[in-house]
């Protein structure tokens, strides 16, 4: 990043802070004195869940500054700028801005404060690489390809604890000095949810990935936040457990952020969301104390649901550090199915009368002619080729006899839906086989970007009776766009998903996809569905969420997030923000 751009970059910045007492030529002649300070990168030891060669990596600046002081300053400024572009984009930009009437995100630690903070971390955590301040390693926790949302702006400083006390001292100090805490595991969310618009520190628990404890008698499993689904259900597949955790979204997905999203998957038309799969949650206040929301029984009515509270917040509300989930056993049998329709509007009136028969499918997932277009020129499932047609997945679970009963049922009902092709899976070969083209569908898409190009990638949900008239009408929309644009989701519990390639360089493309995607939410919302079914709000969609709840409602949130951090300091800027 050059020092000419990050000059440009801060001007607006200037003269936000400096104010009409300060002159242009002083204040940037200080600043392009420290911000030109040369730099040497030394690595340190460690994993970083952020991070593709899984170090975590320290720089030590040779400056007259402080040990960290060359990367925060850059991100301090990253920071600074995403607030003033945020508020050029609601607001326009003011003629003249004075300190007190700032967003309140300008109220948090000033430079000096965040130094302090991070010493006072590592005196505290003695004997570990406890922080991180690599400039590649603060993008990474505040940047994502995956995201629709990128809002500018870095955390000034990566943490990386190893247990609920090295968390708890964390939030205590950043708590202290007023510095923002914005959680990290898995990084593969889609709305800005790990993003650092207001800098502050990225916790990432990437070392916190451990089983605690299994308790098979119970099926329950006590985990840390940093563990994959993926992985936890190879590791109770080789204690030969018998059991499986059937949440099952994107494969790098970690259970913190699946906590925090309410993520769900290809299994939620009969597992449900993740939600009905918690028992309970250790979680780190912003003040650095320390919950339990309640103890382990299936059931409990003791008191307010506070795993209800904290699923789906986003670690606005605290930071989930232990979680005891529950488990199910692995099915008898399972087998996997695949039809073809020629509509999209064929194969979604299919999946409603599927699920209103009340015939128990493992999941029901929709790709269109477009989608499956792209798992061919991808090759991810080669050598097979598949029908480039509006296609339905199914998987079934349960006893020999269900699933065969479960088949023949399904497979009338596609038929007077006017599907064909019906093929089913007869071992466990051929349900790999059939299910790949469905699992490798977001990767595919992501292969035929071009330079500047990227995947706008979003959802929605509805009552299954309104599937058919929302897909059809969003599809229709899509194609009008003359965008390379696809539709897929979780077709089982009204879920689905738009993802529409565009040149981000280009005003009018993305201007359009945006205007495409805020009809298709607001079609949802008449059609009295949600504005996002398992991505959450974020950075990206909460707008959205105000014409969801209203005022009131959103009202009755943001007095929950002041009650239990009043600094507004957990990930801010997510889910909604603390002005009116």
């Amino acid at each position: 990043m050059s020092t000419t751009y990050l000059m440009k970059a801060a001007r607006p910045i200037r003269r936000a802070v400096a104010g009409p007492g300060v002159s242009g030529s002083t204040w940037s002649l200080a600043f392009r004195q420290r911000l030109t300070t040369s730099a040497v990168r030394s690595n340190i030891s460690g994993e970083s869940g952020g991070s593709s060669n899984g170090k975590a990596r320290q720089t030590r600046w040779a400056s007259t500054w402080p040990p960290v002081s060359g990367a925060i300053v850059i991100a301090t400024t990253a920071s600074l700028l995403g607030w003033s572009l945020s508020e050029f984009r609601h607001n326009g930009f003011p003629g003249t801005m004075l300190m007190d009437s700032i967003y309140p995100a300008l109220d948090y630690a000033s430079l000096h404060e965040m130094e302090q903070a991070i010493a006072e971390i590592r005196r505290e955590i003695e004997g570990e690489d406890i922080i991180s301040t690599d400039p590649d390693d603060l993008h990474a926790h505040g940047y994502s390809e995956w995201s629709s949302s990128n809002p500018e702006g870095l955390p000034v400083a990566v943490a990386y604890p190893r247990s609920t006390e090295h968390v708890s001292t964390i939030a205590r100090i950043c708590h202290k000095y007023r510095v923002p805490i914005i959680p990290y595991s898995g990084g593969s969310s889609l709305e800005g949810n790990f993003s650092a618009p207001y800098g502050g520190i990225s916790v990432d628990f990437a070392f916190m990935d451990k089983i605690v404890q299994f308790n098979k008698d119970d099926m329950d499993i006590v985990v840390q936040p940093s563990i994959g689904w993926q992985d936890l259900n190879e590791q109770l597949a080789k204690m030969a457990s018998g059991l499986f955790f059937p949440i099952d979204p994107g494969p790098s997905a970690k259970i913190g952020g699946m906590i925090g999203t309410n993520c769900s998957g290809t299994n939620a038309v009969k597992y449900g969301t993740m939600k009905d799969w918690v028992i309970n949650l250790t979680v780190v206040l912003a003040d650095g104390s320390v919950i339990k929301t309640r103890r382990r029984p299936r059931k409990s009515s003791a008191g307010y649901n506070l795993n209800s509270l904290f699923v789906g917040s986003e670690g606005t509300l605290g930071l989930v550090t232990e979680a005891t989930l529950k488990l199910a056993v692995v099915p008898e049998e399972l087998s996997v199915a695949v039809v073809t329709f020629p509509t999209i509007r064929d194969a979604a009136a299919a999946a409603a009368e599927v699920m209103q028969r009340g015939i128990p499918v493992a999941a029901m997932e929709i790709m269109d002619e477009v989608q499956m277009k792209v798992v061919n020129i991808g090759g991810a499932t080669a050598p097979r080729v598949w029908k480039e047609m509006p296609t339905l997945f199914f998987k079934f679970a349960g006893t020999k006899a269900g699933v065969q009963e479960n088949i023949d049922l399904v497979q009338r009902i596609t038929k007077t839906n006017k599907g064909s092709n019906f093929e089913f899976a007869k071992d466990a070969r051929e349900q790999k086989l059939l299910w790949s083209a469905r699992k490798e569908s977001l990767w595919s898409m992501l292969a035929l970007r071009k330079e500047g190009e990227e995947v706008w990638s979003t959802d929605v949900a509805v009552p299954f009776s309104r599937l058919a008239d929302i897909i059809e009408v969003s599809k229709k929309e899509m194609d009008d766009l003359g965008l390379f644009a696809s539709i897929l989701g979780h077709i089982g519990d009204g879920n689905f998903h738009e993802s529409i390639i565009y040149n981000r360089q280009k005003k009018e493309e993305r201007d359009k996809v945006e205007v495409c995607v805020k009809n298709m939410v607001k079609r949802a919302l008449e059609m009295e569905g949600t504005c996002t079914g398992e991505h959450s709000i974020g950075w990206g969609k909460k707008e959205s969420l105000l014409w969801e709840v209203g005022p009131d409602t959103l009202g009755v949130m943001k007095s929950i997030k002041l009650a239990l951090d009043p600094k507004w300091i957990m990930n801010p800027g997510k889910i909604f923000d603390r002005r009116a």
